[in-house]
């Protein structure tokens, strides 16, 4: 990687915005990045499509001076995890993301094996997903509500040495509180208009009452990437995180 560019990924960002390029393949992409400036915000890839293109989008978004979150959610045995978040590393990634239910060994492992890399990913334990609501929850089986079990996983996480995790803004400001003023707060689910919207996202929250509640960085992708002008969204959002 070029050293500048390093340089440039490992600073701290300076706007809360994370983009969500839910997109499907690396052509439109890249047509909506050409609008964007690394100034306005953070990007994110997910699971769709880095299946879709490979380390090769995710590299050449970094080395045009994008801080990457690598949002795979990894969940596997602690070898496997600490290792895709050393290649991950490897890649430049500013963050990288695996579910805290994974257990303390596996969060650990992971944390150990960036712990001294040059260029250390923010690591990331994705708590509850913010598509379920409590009825959902409740199916999976586990005897708490969303809210104990969003506070015991992270929690968790900050005792296996992850920098923050992944919450609802709903859950924000009780962790802001729990964890200190240091954790990353994640906070998926943020929409220009909560009451229109109509999508699979349940626990969500506008960008001002996110940012009032705690959040570090609020990922959004539709909001942004079908506006008419990302870039006047992305100015407005910055704008108001700066008068916060």
């Amino acid at each position: 990687m070029n050293p500048l560019i390093a340089d440039f990924v490992s600073e701290n960002a300076r706007t809360p915005v994370i983009v969500a390029l839910d997109f499907a393949d690396e052509k439109s992409t890249l047509a909506f990045v050409r609008r964007l400036e690394p100034d306005l915000c953070q990007l994110k890839i997910g699971k769709e499509l880095f299946t879709a293109t490979g380390r090769n989008l995710a590299e050449s978004l970094i080395n045009q001076g994008f801080k990457l979150f690598l949002d795979l959610k990894y969940h596997d045995i602690p070898h496997t995890v600490a290792q895709a978040c050393k290649v991950a590393a490897d890649m430049g990634v500013w963050m990288v993301d695996m579910h805290a239910s994974g257990g303390r060994r596996m969060m650990e492992a992971a944390a150990e094996a960036v712990a001294h890399h040059a260029h250390k990913p923010l690591l990331i334990g994705v708590t509850v997903l913010t598509s379920m609501d409590e009825q959902d929850f409740a199916e999976t089986g586990v005897q708490r509500s969303i809210a104990e079990q969003v506070s015991a996983l992270a929690a968790l996480a900050q005792q296996s040495g992850l920098d923050g995790v992944v919450c609802s803004a709903h859950e924000a400001a009780g962790l802001r509180t729990e964890r200190g003023e240091d954790f990353v707060l994640v906070t998926p689910g943020i929409r220009l208009d909560v009451a229109g919207n109509s999508d699979d996202q349940r626990r969500i929250m506008t960008p001002a009452q996110a940012l009032a509640a705690g959040s570090s960085y609020l990922v959004m992708g539709r909001p942004i990437t079908q506006a008419a002008d990302p870039v006047a969204v992305l100015r407005e959002v910055n704008a108001a995180a700066a008068g916060a």
